[in-house]
């Protein structure tokens, strides 16, 4: 549902030149709505060139002595309604050289070239005029609300007769879901979508950045007869928007009379030309037609349109005769209760309309849109007694309808709107992480199938392009935008919108970057042999090249090249020594690669005699007696030491104090051990090394001849444990700071970094927030939504791998504090305690606000303590227990969920001392005159005053207390109440108010006037009775009812019939004579008193009848000639020079007198202000009276009274002075 605005009438951009005033006046729906005038966003006081003014609903701001810097963006705030205009300030003219823009009126005999729309320089007089203009707005177009649709509407122009002209609309469609539609109109109802072609062109654009549609309107060689009235209307679903705009094409008087019947003659001719003669009046040589028979059978929606046809122009005049000529309206035979002019259903739900018919026997008929419904499913007849029902279930869009019920020859209708419910989101977006060049699906489900949705991204609108890069796909309740192959432009918030809510998700795309998992080593292997380079890769996908010293390995019988998974091997059978060098893998499309040495052992075999000790060879292991082996977790650990000794040795392995194997091939009891001897070698292997298989390993070689020993050290690495404690520390508005310990085991290998991965807390999909490993154990996690709830985790990576991830961080919402109070000032202030207010602040955010904390420190210290404990909700706080004397400063600050706001300080420090103030009573505008109040009404007065302390108030009447059963007074501290439930004559009379502080004190007096209706007139008298007249006398009741008796009513009665009939109405004097009575009749009369409440209960009646003669004689009026009475107008009472204050309401009268009536009209600086807004003119009896509504300083001058008539025509004037109103 669009939002409603706060104003009736907006302020416009205006233009005003150095020096002078100018006045932005506004008007709000609700009179007691708070406004707020802005300069550049920045609050407006009044005060010094600013002048601030409200009466009622009516808001105005005045600039005094405008200078250049005032050339700026201004604003006024109601509500929930911001409305934007500016203020254009033009230098000085040194002399004026081109007539004025918006000039009345312009002399035929010497056109003069208009002045071309804004941003286009005007033409010389001398030239030819632009072909080509463009209707630009003007500087005091209305402005947009920001809440609603701006529509930039082309106003005013002139051209010249031949010249081309463009009129632009532009429509902001940014909350738009669907292209607005426009129409353009030539007077009030003439289509022009029907005459685009020679003379008239229709183009549209739309600026896809901007969201903004462009319309044009080309009016092409402009004939004189183009002139006039056009209206463009501009309509989406439930939003409207219109203006009018005129346009005048000059040329010579001749030419434009051929013109216009060229146009008449060609249009049958040419389809394309713009032909208004249907415009015109009706041809005098047709019969005659009564417009008035037509208009009063027509209904109200077609009035405007039969007086367009019939060139009626006075509408208002038009509606008067026509309320005048309105016939009471035929009472239905059929219904006793038709049908409402409209209803209204929300789609999928139903609705019953019903009628009452005066026969309860009677058949009834229902109609959609003309044609018969029969009973079925959806609808359903019901029939009880006089009461006839027609339910409709299930309401679709196609029962949007018009519905009519039929009983004989009568029958009325009803429309039905159906309303579509707004379409709810009911699975929100998710946020994804893809690599670059993958498929992206993003997907909502919402509450309607076939519901029409608006996909954005950044707030952009996306759209189907040429090249297809975004696909929509709907599928039931589900919609779905599709992402071919995702890029790095593709990042961002994507939003899908509905009439009825919205979703964002946001999408994060990442170049592939190549990770190394496991890098190959270096080999050291003997003749006959394998040697076998493995290493693994992030992406299963990436192939890549085995290189031998720059060389590309093939495979062949002994070398094998295979790739599987993310899992390269280069694989030599039966090594020999032409296989030793540098082996390299380079991945494709990476440019970098991981390189290993192939070492070549040469074993050579010396003579040993018999009975040789035994030795163990460590030559491949470093050619160290003791050797570390590093072996990930979960790979195999194979120690191949080579070993001699004749007799064959028996070979020993232990790990500390525990022997691990001893015969020649036994494995041991955890099954993953293995150990095998061999003539010239000792095979050590674990499948699949865990952490505690780390260690010292020793190994012993004995024989007959001696034994041998050596100690190889084991470390088996591994991935680390996940981090630990993970915790959000703070929150930002889109933003968080998370930290977490690090893991107790790091695997045997330094912390690298950490990965961190964050999710929203209703979905299941996690997001990787950075790829290269985070050194520090603190991190600002960004761009997130405000108000959405997300959990975080973090994966520890060493240079064996990723560990598992932590557990879950508790769920935070990122949301930022409030913005600081506005406004605080101190509200009263005592000896030992002090009222502080002030407002919301301007911006809360998507938290709710927990309340508001107090706090104040004495001057000269920074020890700032709390004002109360904990926090407070309100906006105002009185703070008690302090010192006389003390010098305090006070600060204010917001909290939410994020934290406290900045705070809102005082300007400077306050000194705790109870101000003395006098005693003042602040009596209402409405009180200082007569309060007049019927008998039996409610009076309830409130007072307001000043005063510290708090003063006495005493009410009294008459110099006598007032009492409660009387009246009730109840007082605070700042007003007083006088109370009266039901008023009578008793309280009439004059109530004084005394507010008094010691010695000091201050008086006010309201006067009370209780009014009752009149008592009835005495006396009343046929005083004389001639032909068809009788005269009446009477006296003025007794009892006024405490007011002035206003008038009379007269009544007369035939005494056949005693049908009283109103003779006189508001008759002011005692006597009268009642006339046009019927002889042979005989009457009787009386009177009723009127005062301001109304007529008297009782009427005073006549006594005797009045009996009317019957005669025979006709009567002959004499003869005479009848006298001129004409007098020339003379002003009896001239006007008198005054001077009024801004903002309030000024009159000026005089008096005139003059044979006919004069007709007069009023002048101001000698223009003619009869059809301006802003004056009422009245005339009453020869007394003329201008009424100036709320004058401004722009309206002081002189005004002046004509009065003419045909004997001759008098003048008047004064000068009329506007000063501003002076500051309190």
């Amino acid at each position: 549902t669009p939002e409603v605005s706060a104003f009736a009438k907006k302020p416009k951009t205006q233009e005003a030149e150095e020096g002078s005033s100018v006045v932005f006046t506004a008007e709000t729906e609700k009179p007691d709505a708070k406004v707020k005038w802005q300069c550049n966003s920045k609050d407006i006081a009044s005060g010094n060139r600013y002048v601030i003014a409200a009466d009622g609903n009516k808001h105005s701001l005045s600039i005094q002595a405008i200078t250049k810097e005032d050339a700026t963006v201004y604003a006024v705030i109601a509500g929930g309604s911001k409305v934007k205009f500016e203020l254009k300030v033009v230098s000085k003219p040194e002399a004026l050289a081109e007539a004025p823009a918006e000039a009345p009126a312009e002399s035929a005999a010497e056109p003069q070239p208009a002045p071309a729309p804004e941003q286009t320089p005007a033409p010389p007089p001398a030239e030819t005029p632009t072909v080509d203009q463009t209707a630009a707005p003007p500087p005091d177009a209305p402005p947009a609300e920001e809440s609603e649709d701006q529509f930039v509407k082309p106003h005013k122009l002139f051209d010249f007769a031949g010249g081309n002209i463009t009129f632009v609309a532009k429509v902001n469609a940014e909350s738009l879901l669907k292209k607005p539609t426009i129409k353009w109109f030539k007077g009030k109802w003439m289509d022009l979508a029907s005459k685009s072609g020679k003379h008239l062109q229709l183009k549209e654009t739309y600026d896809r950045n901007s969201k903004v549609y462009t319309f044009e309107m080309q009016v092409i060689a402009a004939k004189a007869n183009f002139a006039g009235g056009y209206r463009c209307e501009v309509s989406s679903r439930d939003k409207f928007d219109s203006c009018n705009f005129e346009l005048t094409v000059h040329g010579e008087l001749d030419r434009n009379i051929f013109v216009f019947h060229s146009v008449i003659c060609s249009f049958v001719q040419d389809s394309g030309e713009l032909d208004f003669s249907a415009l015109l009046k009706k041809s005098s040589s047709e019969p005659d037609v009564d417009v008035w028979d037509i208009l009063s059978a027509a209904p109200a929606s077609e009035y405007q349109k039969i007086a367009f046809q019939y060139g009626i122009t006075d509408l208002r005049g038009m509606l008067k005769r026509l309320k005048k000529m309105k016939k009471e309206e035929k009472k239905s035979e059929a219904f006793l209760k038709k049908l409402d002019p409209a209803y209204q259903v929300t789609k999928g739900h139903k609705i019953k309309l019903a009628i009452e018919v005066a026969n309860p026997d009677v058949d009834v008929k229902w109609l959609k849109n003309g044609q018969e419904i029969h009973p079925t499913g959806r609808y359903i007849f019901e029939s009880v007694g006089n009461m006839r029902y027609l339910t409709i279930n299930h309401c679709s869009l196609s029962d949007d309808a018009a519905y009519s019920c039929v009983v004989g020859e009568e029958k009325c209708t009803t429309e039905l709107f159906v309303k579509e419910p707004p379409i709810q989101i009911v699975k929100n977006l998710e946020d994804q992480m893809v690599m670059k060049g993958e498929r992206v699906e993003l997907e909502c489900e919402v509450s309607e199938e076939g519901a029409n949705v608006k996909w954005e991204k950044d707030g952009v609108e996306l759209t189907r392009d040429e090249s297809f890069k975004y696909r929509f796909k709907k599928d039931g309740c589900k919609h779905v935008l599709i992402i071919n192959e995702a890029t790095k432009e593709d990042c961002g918030h994507y939003k899908v919108k509905t009439n009825g809510g919205e979703s964002v998700a946001e999408l994060l795309v990442q170049e592939k970057e190549l990770e190394v998992y496991q890098s190959i080593a270096d080999l050291t292997v003997k003749a006959k042999d394998q040697a076998v380079f493995k290493c693994e890769v992030s992406d299963e996908n990436v192939r890549g090249t085995w290189y031998k010293n720059g060389v590309e390995v093939k495979s062949d019988t002994r070398i094998n090249i295979t790739h599987i998974g993310r899992i390269h091997k280069l694989t030599i059978d039966e090594v020999k020594p032409e296989d030793e060098g540098d082996y390299t893998f380079v991945p494709d499309g990476h440019a970098f690669n991981l390189s290993a040495k192939l070492n070549f052992l040469e074993v050579k075999i010396d003579y040993v005699p018999r009975q040789d000790p035994p030795k163990i060879h460590l030559d491949c292991m470093g050619r160290t007696a003791e050797s570390t082996i590093v072996v990930v977790a979960g790979n195999k650990l194979r120690l191949d030491v080579p070993i001699t000794g004749d007799p064959a040795p028996t070979v020993i392995w232990t790990k500390g104090e525990k022997v691990k194997q001893t015969n020649r091939l036994q494995q041991s009891g955890d099954g993953r051990v293995h150990v095998e001897t061999t003539k010239g070698h000792c095979v050590f292997t674990i499948e699949g090394a865990e952490r505690q298989d780390e260690g010292v390993y020793s190994v012993v070689v004995r024989n007959p001849a001696g034994e041998d020993t050596a100690d190889i050290n084991v470390k088996v690495v591994d991935v680390p444990d996940p981090p630990l404690a993970v915790r959000v520390v703070s929150v930002g508005e889109e933003s968080c700071i998370v930290q977490w310990d690090p893991p107790l085991y790091d695997g045997g290998q330094p912390i690298i970094g950490y990965v961190l991965e964050r999710k929203k807390k209703k979905s299941y999909r996690w997001m990787r927030l950075n790829f290269d490993p985070y050194p520090e154990t603190t991190y600002e996690a960004k761009r997130m939504i405000e108000g959405v709830a997300y959990e975080m985790r973090v994966y520890a990576v060493n240079g064996i791998g990723m560990s598992r991830h932590s557990l879950s961080s508790h769920p935070f919402v990122p949301v930022a504090p409030t913005s600081e109070p506005i406004g605080l000032c101190v509200d009263d202030i005592s000896d030992t305690c002090i009222s502080l207010k002030w407002r919301r602040p301007e911006r809360i955010g998507s938290a709710e606000l927990e309340g508001y904390g107090v706090e104040y420190c004495k001057e000269g210290t920074d020890e700032w303590l709390p004002a109360t404990e904990g926090l407070t909700d309100r906006t105002a706080l009185t703070i008690r227990g302090l010192t006389t004397g003390d010098k305090l400063q006070f600060r204010v600050r917001a909290h939410n969920m994020a934290g406290p706001s900045a705070p809102a300080t005082l300007a400077q420090p306050v000194t705790i001392r109870e101000i003395m103030q006098r005693p003042k009573i602040w009596l209402p505008r409405n009180l200082r005159q007569t309060l007049i109040r019927k008998v039996g009404d409610t009076v309830n007065l409130v007072i307001p005053f000043q005063g510290k302390p708090r003063p006495q108030v005493t009410w009294s009447k008459e110099g006598e207390p007032l009492k409660p059963p009387f009246a009730s007074v109840r007082n605070s501290e700042v007003d007083t109440i006088l109370f009266i439930r039901k008023t009578d004559r008793q309280h009439s009379g004059k109530y004084d108010l005394q507010v008094q502080i010691e010695n000091v004190e201050d008086t006010a007096s309201v006067m009370l006037q209780v009014v009752d209706l009149p008592g009835p007139p005495e006396a009343l008298k046929i005083m004389d009775v001639w032909g068809f007249n009788v005269a009446l006398e009477w006296k003025p009741p007794k009892d006024n009812g405490n007011c002035e008796i206003s008038g009379y009513t007269i009544q007369k009665a035939d005494k056949k019939t005693m049908e009283w009939f109103t003779v006189y109405e508001q008759y002011r004097r005692t006597n009268c004579v009642v006339s046009d009575l019927i002889m042979g009749n005989e009457y009787v009369f009386r009177v009723y008193a009127i005062n301001l409440v109304g007529l008297s209960q009782d009427p005073c009646n006549t006594k005797d009848s009045a009996y009317i003669q019957k005669t025979g004689i006709a009567y002959k009026p004499p003869s005479h000639k009848d006298h001129d009475f004409s007098e020339a107008p003379k002003f009896t009472h001239p006007l008198v020079n005054r001077s009024v204050i801004a903002g309030y309401n000024a009159t000026l009268s005089c008096s005139v007198r003059g044979i006919p009536k004069p007709k007069v009209t009023w002048y101001k600086n000698k223009m003619d202000i009869s059809n301006e807004a802003k004056y009422r003119m009245l005339s009453k009896q020869g007394v003329l009276t201008l009424e100036i509504r709320k004058p401004c300083l722009f309206d002081g001058g002189v005004y002046t009274c004509k009065a003419v008539n045909a004997s001759g025509e008098d003048i008047v004037e004064c000068k009329l002075e506007v000063r501003q109103e002076a500051e309190a």
